[in-house]
């Protein structure tokens, strides 16, 4: 008995996946934390950013996109450092600027990131690995990659650079008008 009880412990421990919900991460404003599990019960856009990115106008539409859609969605952008070359600002500073001063951005920003490689943040790990699952098979191929999750905080489609927020591939899903595994 005592065996199969400590299997059993083991297993669950071994084999439970983690949610979003049970990551953080530092805010781009100095000293604050974003607590993803206070996000329970909205859907939630995660777009890795850079402002220096030849898609750096979808800023604006990641803004509109939260203010239309803010009582049931959050859209958090990761500053992706130096990732993909020398597209981002230098520090944090000057990207909380660029985004507040030049869009007017209200959504949740954390500070400069990686999110691709050895030193991956654990919240593009965790998109990475929940987007294999969906056999998505490079995730985040470049800047303002876009991974919508549902208001159980799981990974509901992925969403390449050239597509904007404000596309209706991604506002039909927060309309739940379209089915997450559509082709069209």
């Amino acid at each position: 008995m005592k065996t199969l009880l400590l299997a059993a412990l083991f297993s669950t421990f071994l084999f439970n996946t983690p949610t979003i919900y049970e990551l953080k991460t530092n805010s781009i404003e100095e000293g604050k934390q974003i607590n993803f599990s206070d996000y329970k019960g909205k859907k939630i856009l995660i777009v890795n950013t850079a402002c220096k990115s030849p898609y750096t106008f979808q800023i604006e539409a990641m803004q509109q996109l939260y203010s239309a859609y803010r009582e049931k969605l959050v859209v958090i952008a990761f500053p992706a450092g130096n990732d993909f070359g020398d597209q981002e600002l230098k520090t944090n500073k000057q990207i909380q600027a660029f985004f507040r001063d030049s869009y007017g951005a209200t959504f949740p920003i954390t500070e400069q990131t990686t999110v691709k490689g050895t030193n991956c943040h654990p919240v593009f790990q965790y998109l990475i690995e929940e987007a294999k699952k969906m056999a998505v098979t490079e995730p985040v191929k470049w800047n303002f990659t876009k991974f919508l999750l549902d208001e159980n905080g799981q990974l509901i489609k992925v969403f390449p650079a050239d597509i904007s927020p404000l596309s209706p591939d991604i506002t039909s899903l927060l309309n739940n008008t379209k089915q997450p595994w559509s082709l069209d």
